[in-house]
């Protein structure tokens, strides 16, 4: 047990330099010089006995310094159903992209919508895919893309994944689709790239229309806050995840248990950014996902994804979180934001409500609120009536229509909605 914390330590001393292998031999080279110390006074045999807890250390310790799975980035194959392009963006990303364009008999929207979807830095999972498809058959010619490094998009460098660089993208992305002026749809991650997309000019003058779904800390400020989240969500009374999981494996879960305490950096050198994202699951995400879902839907959590399309890339997603943290107040700037908002909040949210409520103070354009009752943070999940409900107010708004829902909360109810726990 010594050590094992011994070696942990030297891990964190050493960023986990070459795979974990420097931390190795040193605490190896410590452990026999401190067992030949031991045997000094002993004869024959018996001088090998200090050196049998060494051996069983240096084998337990060396299966986190072994990969077992490969160290180059293995991407998601086609989907069967929709085809993927790559674009070249002007900032120097190359993003996966995927079109459904108008597929319904009733009036097409003029204006393209472009999905963000959340993560951040993960693959869009074939739930959001036939939310999209579903968004087509209403009229809108929809656009998403994967984010720099999440599902078929190329990685970027570690220190190249930041929430501004998210925006710049989004920009890039615009200009690349060269329909001019477009709905932006951001969900979670997605919207906080879109709320900071509205707060630059010269972002927000590409934007015709914004829905802002289910957003996370829009900045440091915001990220500090306390507060509470919505109704009770499954996270807790769902069934465990089925399926393997890479924290499991000793390797993967020092490396991603010190990369979440803060004692490794996102760019260690114990596993690099590919095998990371290789050797994630679905699994491992276990009861973040259940988080998305209300209680009362604990033992009917759909299945979001299938295990050959998804993708998350573990270090790169903590070191966008971490920009936003780090980021100072964009209050001021989207305070003069003109574009058309709409923000939307899930009854059974896992996401503090002063984040969402934060974005409806600032905003001036946000136009409408829409709660929707007896869904989770992930809104659109194949449930009931859930994704045609969601649909419904997106398109109203995007259409100019009548709100299905009351606008709530405004901006004088936040104090009473913010009170409200029951």
């Amino acid at each position: 047990m010594t050590l094992a914390v011994v070696f942990l330590v030297l891990i964190v001393l050493t960023g986990g330099a070459g795979s974990g292998g420097v931390a190795w031999l040193t605490t190896l080279g410590v452990a026999c010089a401190a067992a030949l110390w031991l045997g000094r006074s002993r004869t024959g045999a018996a001088r090998l006995v200090p050196f049998l807890p060494v051996v069983v250390a240096a084998a337990l310790t060396a299966s986190v310094c072994v990969p077992s799975v490969p160290t180059t980035r293995r991407y998601p194959p086609a989907l069967p159903f929709v085809a993927t392009q790559h674009w070249s963006l002007n900032t120097g990303s190359r993003v996966a992209v995927y079109h459904y364009p108008p597929a319904g008999q009733g009036s097409r929207h003029p204006v393209p919508l472009v999905y963000l979807h959340g993560g951040p830095v993960r693959g869009i999972s074939v739930l959001d895919h036939r939310f999209l498809q579903l968004l087509a058959r209403q009229g809108h010619d929809v656009y998403a893309y994967e984010q720099a490094g999440g599902g078929r998009s190329d990685p970027l460098p570690m220190d190249q994944y930041t929430i501004s660089r998210s925006v710049r993208d989004l920009d890039a992305f615009i200009q690349r689709l060269d329909k001019g002026r477009v709905d932006v749809l951001g969900f979670s991650a997605g919207a906080v790239v879109l709320t900071r997309a509205l707060a630059e000019p010269s972002a927000a003058t590409r934007l015709h229309q914004a829905v802002i779904a289910e957003p996370g800390p829009m900045d440091g400020p915001t990220s500090r806050v306390t507060g509470h989240k919505g109704r009770p969500s499954a996270r807790g009374l769902a069934p465990s995840a089925n399926g393997p999981r890479s924290t499991h494996i000793p390797r993967y879960a020092v490396a991603f248990g010190l990369m979440r305490l803060g004692l490794l950096t996102t760019d260690t050198g114990l596993i690099g950014q590919a095998e990371g994202d290789n050797a994630f699951t679905a699994a491992d995400l276990g009861s973040d996902t259940a988080s998305a879902y209300c209680a009362r839907d604990a033992d009917r959590i759909p299945s979001e994804d299938t295990p050959q399309n998804f993708s998350f890339s573990p270090a790169a997603s903590l070191r966008v979180q971490q920009t936003v943290k780090d980021s100072p107040s964009i209050a001021s700037r989207l305070r003069r934001s003109k574009t058309p908002a709409m923000l939307m909040i899930a009854e059974c949210s896992s996401q503090l409500r002063q984040w969402a409520t934060t974005i409806l103070a600032n905003d001036p354009a946000i136009q409408r609120t829409q709660y929707m009752s007896g869904v989770g943070h992930h809104m659109w999940n194949g449930l009931d009536d859930n994704n045609d409900r969601a649909a419904a107010v997106i398109t109203a708004f995007l259409r100019g229509e009548r709100a299905p829902l009351p606008d709530h909360p405004t901006r004088e109810e936040i104090p009473a909605f913010l009170r409200d726990r029951e």
